[in-house]
């Protein structure tokens, strides 16, 4: 009788005790003539029998029956219950008790379904907690910790509160942002390399490409620590070769991290130190971190596999009953703080001026006001044609510690790269502003001489 620990992100579900990892499978399930496969082994049938694979269940949890013709007579609901019944068969014993932490991609009434479907399957659920909460285990000190993962067809990055304790703020979810999209960006760049150096196409085939899959995990290891990767594929009793530049890979996954980074600058403020807390599977996404600490500024802090399942079993309350677990977003610590620096993002350029329509208004001395009625005495950049949304004294581009600073004054907001910032945010050259609906849209550039209008 003991205690067990769940991560129910689809990207790779994990089962732990105090002791060690039991079970780290995806979220996959094929569905043969006869029988259901779910977790690791329908994952390796996925490029040979695609039509015969689901892989959305975990992150649209419903009773509705699947589209698909070849599923059509099941919902997503039977296949979780399918793969959570193989895992707890695999796992636990005779007596074991069950705590999960969830993703934030899951609503309130996905999981009460899943308390249903374990309830059925007669699995004592004690405690559910959020899982960015359940991974943070200590106070990052002066600064603000937004906690991050991925899942398979989306990323999460989650702001956390840190009063007294651990508690989430404010969660974004960037959909069609997951696992699933960079591997087959990884693949298609590889297989050009195997193209392009040995005329050999293995995604030609649905065997060869099972072996760029099988073969995925060790050559993303490789680039983290190496500028070039050697690729090779035994098919047929011949040797293929290529070699890949790392950056190649991490050029091929620039659409996913840069979502990841203008959602990630629209959740701190200007006067706030990131403290960017990665799960070990963002983590392993090669040139990711970096990027963010270039891009984002602060401190990145890579987590060990299986943190949030083991954050969650060391902090959860064992003595309570099955059946009355309820949805926590906060949590105490158990580690020792952390103080984190002040590093300043380097990487996105400082802008020298905002571009509006045809006009570049320079960023250079007075701070620059957006809106609706000029004021007497501030310098303006004046919005007076017909648009919902538009303060009259909307935002304000000004320079604070050698950065340029976006300070929303609105009661409709000021939007960043398409997200709407929480009172300020630190301008980088290429970034559009929008105020307004639909909106007036500005530009950050860079000039290599300063002037302007």
């Amino acid at each position: 009788m003991g205690l067990l620990a769940a991560h129910l992100n689809d990207a790779g579900i994990l089962v732990v005790n105090d002791e060690q990892i039991l079970y780290h499978e995806p979220g996959f399930a094929l569905l043969e003539d006869d029988h259901l496969i779910t977790g690791a082994d329908a994952y390796a049938n996925a490029s040979i029998k695609p039509r015969r694979i689901q892989n959305h269940y975990w992150s649209a949890l419903h009773t509705e029956p699947l589209r698909d013709q070849r599923f059509s007579h099941m919902s997503a609901a039977d296949l979780v219950s399918r793969q959570l019944e193989q895992i707890w068969q695999r796992v636990a014993t005779h007596g074991d008790r069950l705590a999960i932490a969830v993703p934030p991609y899951m609503s309130n009434e996905n999981l009460g379904l899943l308390l249903g479907i374990a309830d059925e399957l007669k699995i004592p659920i004690v405690a559910i907690c959020d899982s960015a909460v359940c991974a943070t285990r200590r106070h990052y000190e002066h600064a603000v910790p937004v906690h991050i993962d991925l899942s398979l067809h989306s990323s999460s990055l989650t702001r956390l509160m840190q009063e007294g304790q651990v508690q989430v703020d404010r969660t974004e979810i960037i959909e069609d942002n997951g696992m699933l999209l960079l591997h087959e960006n990884w693949l298609k760049v590889i297989a050009d390399a195997f193209v392009q150096q040995s005329r050999f196409d293995p995604l030609h085939t649905a065997e060869t490409e099972k072996m760029l899959q099988d073969k995925m995990q060790d050559w993303l290891t490789q680039a983290s620590s190496a500028r070039r990767i050697p690729l090779q594929v035994d098919y047929r009793g011949i040797s293929h070769r290529a070699e890949l530049e790392s950056l190649e890979l991490v050029a091929a996954a620039a659409p996913v991290y840069q979502s990841i980074v203008s959602t990630l600058r629209a959740l701190y403020k200007a006067e706030e130190t990131p403290a960017i807390q990665m799960s070990a599977r963002a983590a392993r996404m090669p040139g990711l971190a970096d990027t963010l600490k270039t891009r984002v500024g602060g401190e990145v802090f890579l987590l060990e596999p299986g943190a949030t399942a083991r954050g969650l079993i060391n902090r959860c309350n064992s003595e309570r009953q099955s059946g009355s677990a309820t949805l926590s977003r906060h949590m105490p610590w158990d580690q020792s703080p952390v103080s984190v620096q002040i590093v300043a993002a380097e990487g996105g350029g400082q802008p020298t001026h905002l571009l509006f329509g045809h006009n570049a208004f320079s960023l250079i001395g007075e701070p620059l006001v957006l809106g609706s009625q000029a004021a007497d005495g501030e310098r303006w950049l004046d919005l007076q044609q017909e648009m919902p949304g538009v303060s009259r004294r909307h935002c304000v581009v000004s320079s604070d510690n050698g950065q340029f600073v976006l300070t929303d004054h609105s009661r409709y907001g000021t939007f960043l790269n398409g997200h709407r910032i929480e009172g300020s945010a630190v301008l980088q050259t290429g970034d559009l502003i929008r105020i307004g609906t639909p909106g007036f849209e500005l530009r950050l550039i860079s000039a290599e001489e300063h002037g302007g209008s």
